[in-house]
C-alpha cells in the first residue's frame, strides 16, 4: 500500500484485508502508514469540477477509465485503447454495442424439462408461455446476460444494463414470465443511454413493471399506491432533502395510472379505458400545485405524459438521476461540496439535453474530478466485477470438448457463485436494487462480509488451483497463456508490474512487489531462475518443464489474487 495514499476507507479496507491473509508478512506492516482522519476522502478542490481533464494521459489514467465502464479489463484492451486519447477513448465507450441474438433454448435436458414449443437452439422469446420450462427460460435469460457481459466489446453498454437494471429494479423470478423480462432487458439496452424521461414512459407500461410493482392491479376503483410511490421515492425524485412530495401526491399519481393492465391468458400490456379515474388529480405545492386534468375513454391515457412532465419540471428529478450515474461510475458517497460544484453542474447538462443521459456520461468521464487520485481504487468490486471480471482478464473459457448444455450448466453455475456472494443477475434483492449501491453508511463496503470475503477467497483460490466448479468439470485458470498474452513474461519484475496493473484498483508499493516475486522466485534472489526456466519452457515445452513455471505461477497467483488491491476498481 503506498503510505502517501489519500483514500482513508480504501487504506482502512486495505489494512484489514492485509491482516486477515497474512498478519505477520513484514511487507504487509502498517504501523507507519498513518491513516488520514476524516474517513471521507479529501477531494483536490481545483479539480472537483466538469471541466476536462488536462493531466497525463497513460496506462494509469485508462485503466481507471476502463474498469469502471466495463467488466474486467484485459491486455488487448489496454494496447486498444493506448492508441487512443482520452476524448476518443470515451467516445468509442459511449458507442452502444450492437444488439446481440436472443436467448435460445440452452435447457433441455431430456429428462425432467423438455420445452413443447421451442427446439433446441431456437429463441423462447416470442413462444407461448408454459409453465413447466418457465424456470428454464429464466435461467436461459441470465445466461444470455451472463455471457453478452463476458463478451463484451469496446462498450459501456453492459455497466449501462446494470446501472439500469438496479435503478429500475424487476424480479425475473418474481416476474416468472421471462418473455416479459427479456423485453424489459432489451428497453433499458433501447434507452442506456438516451431520453430518461421516454424510458421512464415505456417502463412504465412496461409488462414486467406492471407485473412486479402491481400496475396490473391499479384499478379506479381500488387505486395501487406501489408504482406511483416507487416512480416518485426511487426512479425520479428519491428521498433526498428537497424531495418534497407528499403522500397525497402518491394518491394522486396512482389515480393516474388507472387503466394500464396485462391482459389474461394473452399476457400483454393493455390500456383498458373503463378502469381508469377520469377526475382531476391535484398535486401539491411540491409540484406547482399541478392540476392533470381528468380525461375519459381512451384519452385517459394521455395522463402519463402529464404525470411525467410534472415530474420532470421539478429540479430535484435530474439531481436524483445524476447522483445515481455519480455514485455508480465515480465514488458512493456524495459530500456537500460534491454536490455543489459535481452534481448540480451535471443536472444542468442532463436538462440542456433534455434528459438525454449520454452527455451527462461524456462530460463526466472526461473531467477532472473523474480522474482524482481519490477517485481511482475507491470502489470495492462487486460479484459480477469480481467473477465476471477476473474470467475476462485471464481469457477463461469453457473447455473446447464442452457440449452446449455442458457451457450452459457452467454459466449457471457462475450465476448461482455470484449469487452466494450476494448479487444474481436479474434478481435484485428488492425494488431499491442492491443495499451496496445506496445503503449508508456502507455503501460498496456492504459486498464485503465474514462470509462473503472467504468465499470469494475460495473461488479465487480454487480457480488457481483446481479450477472452477461446474457440473461436467473443473475448470481452472490457464496462467500460462494469460502470461504468454503479456508484454514481458519472461521479467519477473515486468510480469508482476503488468499481471498488478491489469488485476489491481491501486497500486502496491515496491515490498508488496518484491514479496510476490520472492514466491515466483521460490524464494531465490536472482532475477534469472524465474526468466531461466520460462525460456526453458518456452523452448522445450515438456511436462516437466510446463510444471516448473506452472506452479510457480500458481503460488504467486492464489497471493496476488488475495491481495486486497484485487477486490478494489
Amino acid at each position: 500500500m503506498n503510505p502517501e495514499s489519500k483514500n482513508p476507507f480504501r487504506d482502512r479496507f486495505l489494512k484489514k484485508q492485509y491482516q486477515k491473509y497474512d498478519v505477520s508478512d513484514p511487507v504487509l506492516n502498517f504501523e507507519n502508514n498513518h491513516l488520514r482522519s476524516p474517513e471521507k476522502p479529501v477531494f483536490d478542490p481545483a479539480k472537483m469540477n466538469l471541466n476536462t481533464y488536462q493531466g497525463e494521459w497513460g496506462p494509469q489514467q485508462i485503466m481507471h477509465l476502463l474498469r469502471r465502464t466495463k467488466f474486467g479489463v484485459t491486455k488487448d484492451d489496454l494496447r486498444y485503447f493506448k492508441n487512443l486519447n482520452m476524448e476518443d477513448s470515451v467516445n468509442l465507450l459511449l458507442t452502444e454495442a450492437p444488439v446481440p441474438d436472443p436467448p435460445v433454448n440452452d435447457y433441455n435436458n431430456g429428462e425432467d424439462m423438455i420445452d413443447p414449443d421451442v427446439p433446441w437452439g431456437e429463441t423462447w422469446i416470442h413462444a407461448p408461455y408454459t409453465d413447466t420450462v418457465t424456470g428454464g427460460r429464466v435461467m436461459s435469460l441470465k445466461r444470455f446476460w451472463l455471457q453478452n457481459i463476458l463478451d463484451q466489446g469496446h462498450s459501456i453498454t453492459e455497466k449501462m444494463l446494470l446501472f439500469w437494471h438496479n435503478h429500475l429494479v424487476t424480479q425475473w423470478w418474481g416476474v416468472f414470465f421471462p418473455q416479459a423480462s427479456y423485453k424489459y432487458l432489451e428497453l433499458l439496452r433501447k434507452h442506456q443511454m438516451g431520453n430518461f424521461k421516454q424510458l421512464m414512459k415505456e417502463i412504465t407500461i412496461d409488462i414486467s413493471m406492471l407485473y412486479y410493482l402491481n400496475g396490473a392491479q391499479n384499478h379506479k376503483d381500488a387505486p395501487d399506491e406501489n408504482y406511483a410511490r416507487e416512480l416518485q421515492e426511487l426512479f425520479t425524485i428519491g428521498k433526498g432533502p428537497n424531495a418534497g412530495y407528499t403522500e397525497g401526491d402518491v394518491q394522486m399519481a396512482a389515480k393516474v395510472l388507472t387503466g394500464w393492465t396485462v391482459t389474461w391468458p394473452e399476457r400483454e400490456m393493455a390500456y383498458m379505458p373503463w378502469r381508469h379515474d377520469e377526475s382531476d388529480k391535484q398535486f401539491s405545492e411540491f409540484y406547482g400545485n399541478r392540476v392533470i386534468q381528468g380525461r375519459g375513454a381512451q384519452q385517459g391515457r394521455e395522463e402519463l405524459d402529464d404525470l411525467l412532465d410534472m415530474i420532470f419540471d421539478t429540479e430535484e428529478c435530474a439531481l436524483f438521476l445524476c447522483r445515481k450515474i455519480y455514485s455508480f461510475f465515480v465514488y458512493p458517497e456524495i459530500s456537500e461540496d460534491v454536490e455543489a460544484n459535481v452534481i448540480v453542474p451535471m443536472a444542468e447538462v442532463l436538462r440542456d439535453h433534455d434528459y438525454t443521459v449520454k452527455p451527462v456520461l461524456e462530460k463526466l468521464l472526461t473531467s477532472q474530478h473523474f480522474y482524482d487520485v481519490n477517485v481511482k481504487g475507491s470502489f470495492i468490486k462487486d460479484p459480477a466485477n469480481h467473477l465476471l471480471g477476473l474470467w475476462r482478464t485471464l481469457g477463461m473459457k469453457a473447455p473446447n470438448h464442452f457440449s452446449e448444455f455442458e457451457e450452459a450448466e457452467l454459466k449457471s453455475s457462475m450465476i448461482w457463485s455470484m449469487h452466494n456472494v450476494g448479487m444474481q443477475l436479474g434478481d435484485p434483492p428488492n425494488v431499491a436494487g442492491w443495499q451496496a449501491y445506496y445503503q449508508q453508511p456502507n455503501y460498496d463496503k456492504g459486498w464485503i462480509t465474514t462470509n462473503t470475503i472467504t468465499s470469494r477467497g475460495i473461488h479465487t483460490d480454487s480457480l488457481v488451483y483446481w479450477g472452477f466448479w461446474s457440473p461436467a468439470e473443473q475448470i481452472p485458470a490457464d496462467l500460462i497463456k494469460f502470461i504468454e498474452g503479456l508484454d514481458h513474461p519472461e521479467d519477473p519484475n515486468l510480469l508482476i508490474d503488468e499481471i498488478t496493473e491489469l488485476l489491481f484498483g491501486v497500486d502496491i508499493n515496491d515490498r508488496a512487489k518484491a514479496r510476490l516475486k520472492s514466491i515466483l522466485l521460490s524464494g531465490q534472489a536472482q532475477d534469472y531462475y524465474w526468466t531461466e526456466a520460462w525460456n526453458t519452457y518456452q523452448g522445450n515445452p515438456t511436462e516437466t518443464t510446463r510444471m516448473l513455471v506452472e506452479n510457480r505461477l500458481k503460488w504467486m497467483m492464489q497471493r496476488v489474487l488475495q491481495y486486497a488491491e484485487y477486490h478494489l476498481m
